[in-house]
């Protein structure tokens, strides 16, 4: 299997980068270094897998379908799979990380039900998922958020996970507690080169094209992020 459908490296790791603040205070407040089997779901190439290693108190397992990308990785064990059909036995794990993973869920009820299944009874899903529906651009001519919700339903993502996300972890019966992510960062031209990574349009390259071009005066952009805690 090669690694397609990731992003590249670099990007991804500049990706973990920005969230390291609000990652940190997830972290925390699930209690990492008491936590002793911990899995990376979705690690990818790993741009999160050493600092779990890190800050753990145990083994981590980094697992993610793309076994070129975990080559990569130095730190932790590795395990090829798929989160809808995880290769590990009944409460296998006390903390199970991931960060921008449940977006490109196939089928998301049946990821959090295995989630659940492989969680110890008082185990912890911690994840840091976006929502694309909620973005702010500022000043409007700026505007990518049809770009990103048009192209990310094309590749097969759902957008709006940040929202969905709650209430999927309490119908599976899971206890949860949600947060926002509410720090604005200067806006990066990185999310022009996510961006296209995704399938887009030539209508929609162009559109991307004239933004890029713009004059860059002061800007807002935000994409919210969940900070979800969610107890088995």
């Amino acid at each position: 299997m090669n690694t397609s459908s990731l992003p590249a490296a670099h990007l991804l790791q500049q990706q973990a980068e920005w969230l390291a603040p609000a990652r940190a205070r997830l972290l925390r407040g699930v209690g990492i270094a008491h936590r002793r089997r911990i899995l990376d779901l979705g690690a990818g190439y790993g741009a999160v897998t050493g600092e779990l290693v890190r800050r753990g108190g145990g083994l981590v397992v980094a697992l993610d379908r793309e076994l070129e990308a975990l080559r990569q990785i130095a730190t932790g064990h590795r395990v090829g799979g798929d989160a809808f059909c995880l290769p590990f036995a009944k409460a296998s794990f006390d903390l199970v990380f991931c960060q921008c993973v449940l977006l490109w869920a196939e089928d998301i009820t049946a990821v959090v039900a295995e989630i659940h299944r492989i969680l110890q009874p008082g185990g912890v899903l911690a994840a840091l998922e976006p929502d694309y529906g909620g973005m702010i651009e500022h000043p409007p001519e700026i505007a990518t958020r049809d770009l990103w919700l048009a192209a990310l339903q094309r590749a097969g993502a759902e957008p709006h996970i940040g929202r969905m996300l709650p209430g999927l972890l309490e119908r599976q019966g899971f206890q949860v507690q949600t947060r926002l992510m509410d720090e604005l960062a200067p806006a990066s031209p990185t999310r022009f080169e996510f961006l296209r990574t995704l399938p887009l349009t030539e209508a929609e390259t162009a559109v991307l094209h004239h933004i890029e071009q713009l004059p860059t005066p002061p800007q807002v952009v935000h994409l919210p992020f969940m900070l979800v805690t969610a107890v088995r």
